[in-house]
């Protein structure tokens, strides 16, 4: 990865193979496998980073962040449009944003707003959409892969809800909603679960950044701060102009 600048060679899988995997109400999650042509390199970059991770204070992410080279973000954007754009509401993409992401906090000490599946378009503005997407950089599966969901609870229910989570006490928010600090994994009284993909080693998913998704933290006593043994992924963010009416 070092090098990745001075290479002809493509970083990603220049004839992919997609699968789709159909969730609930019409939804689906795209899935590639064996993504990268040398994940190695790709995997290598955060490993010799390993000290430049970061806490995430920006959104809602359990974990660290590190920055990758601007030539990993351009050939994920040129991937996207080549070969997944066609099968989203977008008609041109206006912005590509990606880092590498680890998992890294302990059950209890998460947030209540981290303690049940989000969106991403929470900025994105009408006349846009945006897609996610998430490579996985680890080869222990029980690290856990991605789950999505739907609310069962009414649209009022669901955004007092969300006002909780982000303004009240662990204490105060627990008793209320009868919850435990933990990552979601399951269907709950609030959350049904529509789906999963599970990890793999140089996967690569792609989803409608509004729906409902959640990493499947099954096994936190296996995470950790060091990339090369936690739950190392790179994940992509792309907003687009939505197609014509």
């Amino acid at each position: 990865m070092a090098n990745i600048a001075t290479t002809t060679s493509p970083i990603f899988n220049t004839s992919p193979r997609i699968e789709r995997v159909a969730l609930s109400g019409g939804a689906f999650c795209l899935v590639i496998d064996d993504a990268l042509v040398e994940p190695e390199r790709v995997a290598g970059f955060a490993l010799a980073q390993a000290r430049e991770f970061r806490n995430v204070d920006f959104n809602a992410y359990p974990g660290t962040y590190l920055m990758p080279l601007p030539e990993l973000v351009e050939a994920l954007r040129v991937f996207f449009i080549q070969h997944l754009r066609r099968f989203f509401d977008a008609r041109r993409v206006v912005s590509a944003h990606c880092r590498y992401s680890l998992v890294t906090l302990e059950p209890n000490a998460l947030r209540p707003y981290q303690w049940f599946c989000h969106r991403d378009n929470q900025r994105v503005v009408p006349g846009e959409s945006i897609q996610a997407s998430v490579l996985y950089l680890f080869r222990d599966a029980a690290l856990g892969g991605t789950g999505f969901y739907e609310p069962a609870i009414p649209p009022d229910a669901l955004t007092a809800f969300y006002v909780d989570a982000n303004t009240l006490s662990v204490e105060a928010f627990a008793g209320k909603y009868g919850l435990e600090p933990g990552y979601i994994c399951d269907s709950t009284r609030y959350f049904t679960k529509i789906g999963s993909v599970p990890a793999k080693w140089n996967r690569l998913i792609f989803y409608d950044g509004s729906l409902l998704h959640s990493g499947d933290i099954r096994a936190p006593e296996r995470l950790s701060t060091d990339p090369a043994r936690g739950r190392l992924t790179f994940n992509g963010f792309f907003v687009s102009r939505r197609n014509a009416a």
